[in-house]
């Protein structure tokens, strides 16, 4: 069993790791679903890090359907995270009917191989019209994973999806259950859909430093979310996780 952790800092990622993780997803902007984060978070994240570091490659929040601009940050970024010594990329572009956009997802995933990266296709498959063409899409883009929930919040709640994904891809690719993943449920999960990896965050709040607090203003706009909490992987649910699949 392969455990990856989506870290949103570098301390996360030495979490991660600590707590025997194979893999870090790193992201910014976690509370979007994850974008590409800083030049500086990818550098210091992979020199911190012996494990293998998959960068996000996303470069907004919103909807997986790109315009050309973005289209060109996201391939410079793929060359940044390279010479940071990224292991591979974490990506995922649709079309406006809800189809993969195969053509540039093989744009990106042929650019990675030359760089000997990987590629995951992350939840954006979860968006998609038909997970069933999409797989088959994503696999003839030639990336080596997807990230899925079964396209619910929860992937205990898509294990149904899973399984059958699991079953359709017949070792073309990996299937990757994520989203919500706790340890009351993984062992399910793992057994009955097949999958060999599990991706999650296993996070925990944490008091910031701040004395004085503001309490009327709330900077990001979420609901729930403090500008006195911080969010940090947890390096003892990683180890817990990683037990019960052992």
């Amino acid at each position: 069993m392969k455990i990856e952790v989506c870290a949103g800092s570098v301390q996360s990622a030495i979490e991660a790791e600590k707590g025997g993780a194979s893999r870090v997803e790193l992201c910014g902007s976690l509370f979007e679903g994850g974008s590409t984060p800083s030049a500086a978070t990818i550098e210091l994240s992979c020199r911190a890090v012996r494990i293998p570091v998959y960068v996000m490659i996303r470069p907004r929040g919103g909807d997986f359907f790109y315009s050309k601009i973005e289209f060109e940050t996201m391939k410079r970024d793929i060359l940044f995270a390279k010479g940071c010594g990224a292991a591979g990329i974490v990506t995922g572009l649709l079309l406006p009917d809800g189809s993969v956009d195969e053509g540039r997802t093989g744009e990106l995933t042929g650019l990675a191989g030359e760089l000997h990266m990987g590629v995951t296709f992350h939840r954006a498959f979860d968006m998609t019209s038909d997970p069933h063409r999409a797989l088959e899409a994503v696999i003839q883009a030639g990336c080596e994973r997807i990230l899925t929930s079964g396209g619910e919040n929860r992937a205990v709640d898509g294990i149904e999806r899973i399984r059958e994904l699991v079953s359709a891809a017949a070792g073309r690719l990996s299937v990757m259950a994520g989203s919500g993943i706790l340890p009351v449920h993984v062992r399910r999960l793992v057994d009955y859909t097949g999958v060999r990896e599990v991706h999650l965050s296993g996070r925990r709040r944490m008091e910031g430093g701040m004395i004085y607090r503001n309490p009327k203003i709330n900077m990001g706009g979420l609901p729930g979310i403090s500008e006195y909490e911080i969010m940090e992987t947890d390096s003892e649910t990683v180890k817990k996780i990683k037990a019960l699949l052992a």
